[in-house]
């Protein structure tokens, strides 16, 4: 049976070097060497990966941004530069680092999800912000049905993966396809009624959203499960 060594992090030597070759490991991550191995092969080097998990600021970016935009959906907020920031900053590039950390983690549901939906709020701010610049034509609601056609396609791909995980990332992921659904279908029949349904529909994806990111923060902190997630 081999042996494991883990090295601490912070500056250590490396057994694979000949001479005295010092290397310093970032923060959070252990360093685990076999020994009898091949010198000359440094793809035999595994990094333990010890960082806070990234799902709970996933969840909650992508909550939050849907629940705003999902208020204006419902005629009760208007388009404003407060949904165009939260699109862009929180719902844009705080989900494609997310997702970049989850693919760090080999967590390829995670980093498609996560990243994908964080260049979906940065399309859908750039949407917006292109015309206003008269850098670009306005999208007519047909356009803006296909763009919203093509990410509810990728959305049920995703609620395929959840049905192999927990029922509430199952019924999250329904929600969302369905308010993709409506929107599609407003846009195409301009009927403000769906336009509403969808907004509603909105609010209840980003809340369940929400809630699961904050419930899996509450239940690592309190050291037990508070909230069922």
């Amino acid at each position: 049976m081999r042996r494991l060594q883990v090295v601490a992090p912070g500056s250590l030597h490396d057994p694979w070097c000949t001479t005295s070759e010092t290397r310093t490991v970032p923060a959070g991550l252990e360093w685990i060497f076999l020994d009898k191995i091949d010198e000359t092969n440094r793809n035999n080097l595994f990094l333990m990966d010890n960082t806070a998990n990234p799902a709970p600021l996933g969840l909650c970016a992508f909550g939050m941004t849907t629940l705003l935009l999902s208020l204006h959906n419902s005629g009760l907020t208007a388009l404003s530069s407060t949904i165009l920031a939260m699109a862009l900053l929180y719902g844009g590039v705080a989900q494609a680092i997310v997702g970049i950390m989850e693919w760090k983690k080999k967590n390829s549901f995670g980093m498609l999800t996560f990243g994908s939906f964080g260049f979906f709020w940065i399309s859908f701010a750039t949407l917006l912000i292109l015309p206003a610049l008269g850098v670009a034509k306005a999208p007519g609601a047909p356009e803006l049905a296909a763009f919203l056609a093509i990410w509810g396609i990728f959305a049920f791909g995703l609620f395929i993966c959840t049905l192999k995980m927990h029922r509430l990332l199952q019924v999250t992921l329904a929600a969302v396809v369905l308010l993709v659904v409506l929107l599609v279908a407003a846009q195409l029949t301009g009927s403000a009624t769906i336009g509403l349904l969808g907004g509603i529909v909105g609010i209840i994806a980003g809340a369940l959203a929400l809630y699961m990111g904050m419930g899996q923060v509450i239940n690592e902190v309190h050291g037990s499960r508070v909230l069922p997630v």
